[in-house]
């Protein structure tokens, strides 16, 4: 007798059918005659040696049947399509952060322009000053992309308008990421402070000195990052354990960029180049520092207004000025005790004091930051970190209209609290003595504010 089995409900049949699989060439046996050797008890052994090898076969074919079973699924399953492959969709990355700002006019004068905020000043309230979305992933071993527009940017009297940050694409060189290229709009490799995100960054506002050098700190452009795969892991542990770092910039960083800033159009024929070395190291007692150099050079072109009927002339024989600086940092990561400094020297197109010539001047300026890191307040209330700031500046502001001189001597102290680490609030005491460069005739002011404000980080 053939039997045969289902492969999907394992019944058994006698004869085929569809997904049935055959199991063999059976004999029956007659139940009288079994029954009629059960009664003899001279046959009794017999009977027992039988029912094993009985036993014997039957599981020697469920072992065979459970093979072929399993050939059959291995021949029989359908092969990957090309369109259930893994694609980047499949490896993106989204995240984001709304900051929500306020600065109250304590005391001093109140027609005041703050040049890295707009919210400062007089008729101003709640200011949404970020709002942004982080899209980045992995195309291939050889190729990821980050991108990130920003909703709270403005245009005049316009506020809450979309506009790019972030697009580029970093080409891997070398799949354990060591050696890479990155090409499109991103940060500068320039200083410390202004590779920080403001998602990470302590004071609300980079320091004047360093930021003047980089419009919204980016621009379009190639840069070559060089990483060993320690300082890798090393940038991303100071930066995931709310150390305040700057992310991996690489140790040595090297490229050039057009030098107009982000979302600018270029306006002369020179590229900018931008060198960076840093290095962090861990020391024995556990503290983090690092410490590190930096340098740019090119040609800039101010752009130019009149004022007061008089109209800044610029040198006609080049299409722009020489724009150069060299910048030190140095940090001690927060634990608990942590300081950030650095300073940076140059010349670049400054509006003389008459205000009737654009010319090449010095600049030199600074920061000096001590920070405290508590980590579960009270038992319960998360991280607060309390900290100190001075910065100083003198030298042209080359992104203003004229390229304004730019006298900066400020102090700010207050805190950072993070009851979850969804939420930071911050809020401080400002201490503003500067110029306004926004709007002629750039008179220096003194204002008191109290600065505060509300992230949200998904």
């Amino acid at each position: 007798m053939e039997l045969y089995v289902d492969r999907k409900t394992k019944q058994i049949f006698a004869e085929p059918g569809p997904n049935r699989v055959k199991l063999g060439l059976f004999q029956q046996v007659d139940p009288l005659q079994t029954a009629s050797l059960s009664d003899e008890p001279s046959d009794a052994k017999a009977l027992a040696d039988e029912l094993a090898r009985m036993q014997q076969n039957l599981a020697l074919k469920q072992r065979e049947l459970d093979a072929r079973l399993d050939q059959i699924a291995k021949v029989s399953a359908p092969k990957q399509s090309s369109s259930s492959k893994k694609t980047w969709l499949d490896t993106m990355s989204i995240r984001g952060y709304v900051q929500v700002r306020n600065n109250m006019t304590l005391g001093g004068d109140r027609h005041i322009r703050h040049q890295a905020d707009r919210s400062v000043g007089e008729n101003t309230n709640f200011i949404i000053r970020r709002a942004r979305l982080v899209f980045s992933g992995d195309v291939s071993d050889r190729l990821s992309y980050y991108f990130q527009p920003d909703f709270a940017s403005s245009s005049g009297d316009t506020g809450n308008i979309a506009q790019l940050r972030d697009a580029y694409g970093d080409i891997h060189l070398t799949t354990d990421r060591v050696h890479r290229l990155r090409v499109g709009q991103s940060k500068i490799p320039f200083g410390f402070e202004n590779l920080q995100s403001s998602q990470n960054r302590v004071a609300l506002d980079r320091a004047d000195a360093i930021n003047s050098c980089c419009k919204d700190e980016r621009d379009q452009g190639v840069f070559y990052y060089y990483t060993p795969q320690d300082k890798q892991e090393m940038f991303k542990y100071l930066t995931s354990n709310n150390l305040k770092g700057s992310g991996n910039y690489g140790l040595f960083a090297l490229g050039v960029y057009n030098g107009t800033g982000a979302n600018r159009s270029e306006n002369n024929s020179s590229l900018h180049v931008v060198s960076r070395f840093t290095y962090p190291m861990k020391l024995d007692n556990g503290q983090i520092i690092e410490a590190g150099i930096s340098a740019h050079t090119g040609t800039f072109k101010p752009n130019r207004s009149a004022i007061g009927g008089i109209t800044p002339t610029a040198r006609s024989k080049t299409d722009g000025f020489s724009d150069k600086r060299v910048g030190l940092h140095a940090v001690l990561y927060p634990q608990p005790f942590g300081l950030q400094a650095e300073w940076n020297w140059g010349r670049g197109p400054q509006l003389n004091d008459e205000r009737t010539e654009i010319k090449e001047s010095s600049l030199d300026g600074g920061y000096v930051q001590a920070m405290y890191k508590i980590d579960n307040l009270g038992g319960r209330f998360g991280t607060l970190i309390p900290f100190v700031k001075w910065q100083y500046f003198d030298g042209g502001q080359k992104f203003e209209t004229n390229a304004p001189r730019n006298k900066v001597n400020d102090w700010e102290l207050g805190f950072e609290w993070q009851p979850v680490p969804e939420i930071e609030f911050t809020a401080y005491y400002s201490a503003l003595d500067r110029t306004n460069v926004q709007s002629s005739p750039y008179e220096k002011y003194n204002s008191d504010l109290l600065r505060m404000q509300l992230q949200y980080n998904f």
